[in-house]
């Protein structure tokens, strides 16, 4: 459970996230994580990475990166001013290249993307170190997730090799959009999954995933559902798609962000 940015932690949402899962027939092994108490874990990968000066103090803000994105290496040599700082993990000039089971083959040049964050300003640890630090201690072998994170994937195979880790192997998934433009799941359309609704919207997503299950499965509970999901999954319908525009029909809900 992703929990280490605490204003943005809602009260009960984590348990509500758990009986969604349940509701739509997916479970997982093990007990449930929480990050907010792996902090110790975090932070020895960090102190690693210092001790082998691949990280660096950055007094930059958000309003201060490059305006194509990437950070340009302002602090590289030292933080320009006085006060609080970020620790941003030093990439090398190289190119990192991986297959991914759905976007096929990746190239990012890590010089553009720039030194990501480790630790923010205000002390709390950053995504991309977290996430390869749960991967690797939880064995994780496969992470699927959204396109929209899929140039996330180089710093984290970059941090990966950096401190010794295993990589998974990626699966980026096209994202849902509006309409017009726009992430759906960020949208005045977005709302809450109703478990009540659980088969229907699996059938929906399932057919925006251009797995074209048939009519009757909407009838069907969320475990038969995934069963045939599984038995008649066809990863080429979505080959190297980033991502499906929804109609002005589509009945598709996102759980509350944590």
């Amino acid at each position: 459970m992703e929990d280490l940015d605490t204003v943005r932690v809602l009260p009960g949402c984590a348990a509500g996230m758990l009986r969604t899962l349940e509701a739509f027939g997916l479970h997982w092994d093990g007990p449930v994580e929480y990050q907010s108490q792996r902090r110790h874990h975090y932070l020895e990968a960090l102190t690693q990475l210092s001790a082998n000066r691949l990280t660096f103090q950055c007094s930059c803000s958000r309003a201060e990166r490059s305006p194509h994105g990437g950070y340009p290496g302002t602090c590289r040599e030292g933080p320009r001013r006085a006060g609080p700082t970020a620790t941003r993990f030093r990439v090398g000039n190289e190119r990192i290249r991986f297959n991914d089971r759905i976007q096929g083959d990746c190239v990012f040049d890590l010089q553009q993307l720039g030194d990501v964050v480790g630790r923010r300003r205000d002390g709390t640890f950053a995504y991309q170190l977290a996430v390869i630090v749960d991967d690797a201690l939880q064995g994780v072998t496969d992470v699927v997730r959204g396109a929209d994170l899929l140039d996330n994937t180089p710093w984290q195979l970059a941090l990966q090799r950096a401190l010794g880790l295993p990589a998974p192997r990626y699966a980026h998934l096209p994202l849902v959009v509006e309409p017009r433009a726009g992430k759906l799941a960020k949208s005045r359309r977005s709302v809450a999954l109703l478990p009540a609704r659980a088969s229907i919207l699996l059938h929906e997503v399932l057919t925006l995933l251009g797995q074209a299950p048939t009519a009757e499965l909407k009838l069907e509970p969320p475990g038969r559902i995934l069963d045939w999901a599984n038995r008649h999954w066809r990863p080429d319908a979505i080959a190297g798609v980033r991502e499906v525009r929804a109609t002005s029909t589509t009945e598709v809900g996102f759980a509350p962000q944590l």
